[in-house]
């Protein structure tokens, strides 16, 4: 097989709880993660001499190790040991940049699983997880997607139920927000208000929608609209357009509202989009492996 293409799916956060920092500066989370059907395609072909080289849909996107995808290439060698025959990532990019929806983390994510099946390592999805943790906190998740439970710095997965069917409406206002700025800002953990974690695994145990759109909570909501309220008024307009729950995903700015029924889910698409371009409708996604 010379060439191999993967998915890599868009994910939100149905909660998000920030538990402490670890002495070597990274934050530990609580956090239930969610895959959605959204996605990127990435196509991973070998034989092209030596190298790696990224082409992309998306002008302005990092094409050297600046980019998840090829420094994923480049931690797949150097764990595996196979050799340098040149590799071609053709990456296209549907997941908006820089949005809380784990974008670079999922592309990395994709060109591992698909280095894998490429080169015949016959890695397990376990030792694929592994080998993404350096790549980034969300890269292990990305792996397998689906319903998920993830704790330590998100290394640490705990499948779930998967999520019951629905509508998901996307919105990401046109401005970036840094991630590290909102970790620096969460008061070493010690937060007054914090998700109901928990029950949102109960709820979906018990194949409980009603139950997690109830709780859908994310700590870093509060820093980031503090800062935006455009925040506030995107999550406020898919409630009125008949949203079972919204919320902020990561550190936003995305924000996204679940939504039984596919014609409200179509009109907030519709009413958002006259302010904010980059609305989208997409669906619940299972998980991969």
């Amino acid at each position: 097989m010379q060439q191999v293409t993967e998915f890599a799916y868009a994910k939100i956060n149905l909660t998000l709880d920030v538990t402490g920092r670890r002495p070597d500066g990274y934050h530990t989370v609580k956090m239930v993660m969610q895959s959605l059907e959204l996605h990127d395609d990435l196509t991973v072909r070998r034989g092209a001499g030596q190298g790696i080289r990224l082409c992309g849909s998306l002008s302005g996107l990092p094409t050297d190790d600046g980019n998840l995808a090829v420094r994923a290439v480049q931690r797949f060698r150097a764990q595996t040991g196979i050799p340098d025959d040149g590799v071609v990532l053709e990456l296209t990019k549907r997941i908006p940049i820089a949005a809380g929806l784990a974008g670079g983390s999922t592309d990395a994510a994709a060109v591992l699983r698909a280095m894998n099946t490429l080169y015949v390592t016959g890695l397990s999805a376990a030792a694929l997880r592994d080998m993404a943790l350096p790549l980034g906190a969300d890269v292990p998740y990305c792996v397998s997607g689906g319903s998920a439970l993830a704790e330590g710095i998100g290394e640490q997965l705990t499948p779930l139920p998967p999520m019951p069917d629905c509508f998901v409406v996307l919105c990401k206002p046109p401005f970036p927000v840094s991630t590290a700025a909102v970790y620096a800002r969460m008061n070493g953990g010690r937060l007054a208000v914090r998700p109901d974690t928990d029950g949102v695994v109960t709820a979906l145990a018990q194949g409980d929608y009603s139950g997690v759109c109830r709780r859908l909570y994310n700590v870093m909501e509060v820093v980031t609209a503090g800062d935006h309220p455009e925040i506030g008024q995107i999550k406020a307009a898919l409630l009125e357009y008949g949203a079972d729950g919204a919320l902020m995903s990561g550190s936003g700015p995305t924000v996204f509202g679940l939504f039984s029924a596919q014609e409200k889910a179509q009109a907030a698409v519709h009413a958002l989009q006259k302010r904010f371009e980059c609305t989208l409708l997409t669906r619940i996604c299972a998980a991969q492996n």
